[in-house]
């Protein structure tokens, strides 16, 4: 049975997980990747940052 139209739209809309593992080159460590991709508009960068950056600033307590 194949996925629903609406499933593999919210599946599309997920970030892509990769997971790689190596050795290092002296064979010592164990090398555990993990990639996520997040493919986004360039509308929604250029509306996040053409937004003015907040500045808060918080007081030390005595």
């Amino acid at each position: 049975m194949g996925l629903t139209y609406k499933k593999e739209k919210q599946l599309s809309k997920m970030p892509i997980v990769q997971s790689r593992i190596s050795r290092s080159e002296d064979g010592r460590f164990l090398i555990h990747k993990t990639i996520f991709t997040d493919i986004k508009p360039i509308e929604y960068y250029e509306a996040v940052m053409s937004k003015p950056v907040e500045t808060f600033v918080t007081e030390e307590a005595d």
